[in-house]
């Protein structure tokens, strides 16, 4: 009789069992998610809030937390990916959840699945979701992996869902058009339910869907909209006006229109979850989401951003511009090779003097060579080494590279990372491990 494998002990071997069980990364489909959520009987309680878009999801989510929990609501996200711990997955009250409570729903996953294969992602969702039921909340908000249609997430039938923007991204996936991805991204609305966009320019595909299916929809500038000038903000939505708000902590050009979709959500469930002025004051000024234009305190100045795509990209070009002067600017930059690197690159290029290029510790990572050739345009030279006003350089490590560039930059300069969350993860561990 064969021995079965050892039980998993830890939350380290439970993820290392996890990502090296199902024959395929991403295995797009819900069928088997399904069947293991019946059998786990996964249901809340509570009303659910669905995020999904190009970018902009995290931002929303971390807002919608953040003046929750000022308003006293017991909160339960799921946000990823993670930076340092798996754990920055699960927060329950704005904490995040320990090793014995996720453990303990990997197990319950595990008792139940049968002969299902399920992916490292399709099972952790299903074991937060399990972690979230069991946490007797007020409030759950998920965020979305991919697309939205066939993303694990999407097994749950939301009270309000949202859409932040539409662009090209993951295209062997949902699609090479907006219209296409609009049309997966808009797989989250639900009949009766409120399905808030806050693209300015949606795709045609999000709204006939949404209309199809009797969605009740909410357009940016149709149904809710803000003004603003330098000091402060207001939201205006269909019913409800919030007026003389602050900016949030955040910094980004694009975050009023996450923010707006967040008061939007607030807005269709003000009956159920009352929110007052000062507590979405609070929730603004005292929000923390770590990678999205985070500028950290010293000097140079270095500042992290996961913008893995050239939508993203032009935002970050576009915070970067607002900054002020610094003489030179470095950038660490490592990204996947199934990205548009070169159009990634295109937004930045004039805007950074020094590359450190990085390679990242994923099979689908592009090494630092291909990131050079793609942003050389396979015009890779020697002399690219660099001198006093510009230079590319490749590295093994997000580490080494941001090691390079702090050795380099003058405390007036500054360091951009950016490119993957493995990136910046990559540079937060290094800071963490002594490097400022």
């Amino acid at each position: 009789m064969p021995t079965l494998p050892p039980k998993p002990l830890t939350l380290a071997e439970w993820l290392t069992l996890l990502e090296s069980r199902h024959f395929k990364t991403i295995d797009m489909g819900l069928d088997r998610v399904v069947l293991v959520k019946q059998r786990l009987q996964l249901q809340f309680s509570c009303p659910v809030i669905m995020v999904a878009g190009t970018n902009g999801k995290g931002s929303t989510c971390a807002m919608l937390e953040s003046i929750l929990l000022r308003a006293g609501y017991k909160v339960g996200l799921y946000i990823k990916p993670h930076f340092l711990d798996f754990n920055e997955r699960a927060r329950i009250g704005g904490e995040s959840a320990s090793d014995a409570a996720l453990i303990a729903s990997f197990e319950a996953v595990e008792a139940l699945r049968g002969d299902v294969s399920l992916t490292y992602f399709e099972f952790t969702t299903l074991a937060i979701m399990h972690l979230l039921s069991q946490a007797n909340l007020d409030i759950v908000i998920l965020e979305v992996g991919l697309g939205g249609r066939l993303d694990a997430v999407n097994i749950v039938d939301a009270d309000v869902s949202i859409v932040t923007s539409v662009d090209i991204d993951h295209t062997d996936y949902l699609g090479d058009t907006r219209e296409k991805i609009g049309f997966e991204k808009a797989g989250i609305f639900r009949a009766g339910k409120a399905a808030i966009c806050s693209d300015p320019v949606p795709p045609q595909s999000l709204i006939d869907h949404a209309n199809a299916i009797g969605a009740d929809l909410w357009l940016m500038g149709r149904d809710f909209n803000y003004t603003g000038d330098k000091q402060q903000w207001n939201y205006s939505g269909r019913t409800q006006r919030r007026n003389s708000l602050g900016y949030p902590s955040l910094r980004g050009a694009n975050q009023l229109l996450n923010a707006s979709a967040a008061l939007a959500a607030l807005e269709v469930l003000r009956d159920s979850l009352p929110v007052g002025a000062q507590e979405v004051r609070n929730g603004f000024a005292m929000m923390d989401l770590p990678g999205r234009f985070q500028v950290l305190p010293g000097q140079p100045l270095v500042i992290l951003d996961v913008a893995h795509n050239p939508h993203a990209a032009a935002t970050l070009a576009q915070n970067l511009d607002n900054m002020g002067f610094h003489p030179y600017t470095y950038a660490v930059f490592g990204a996947m090779l199934d990205k548009d690197i070169e159009g990634i690159v295109a937004q930045l290029k004039g805007r950074i003097d020094h590359w450190c290029l990085t390679a990242l510790p994923l099979p689908r990572a592009a090494s630092a060579r291909q990131l050079e050739e793609r942003l050389l345009g396979g015009d890779a030279h020697p002399e690219h080494g660099g001198d006093a006003e510009s230079s590319v350089l490749c590295f093994d490590s997000p580490a080494e590279a941001y090691a390079n560039a702090l050795s380099r930059a003058g405390e007036n300069d500054r360091i951009v990372v950016f490119g993957s969350f493995l990136t910046v993860a990559g540079v937060m561990q290094a800071r963490k491990s002594g490097f400022h």
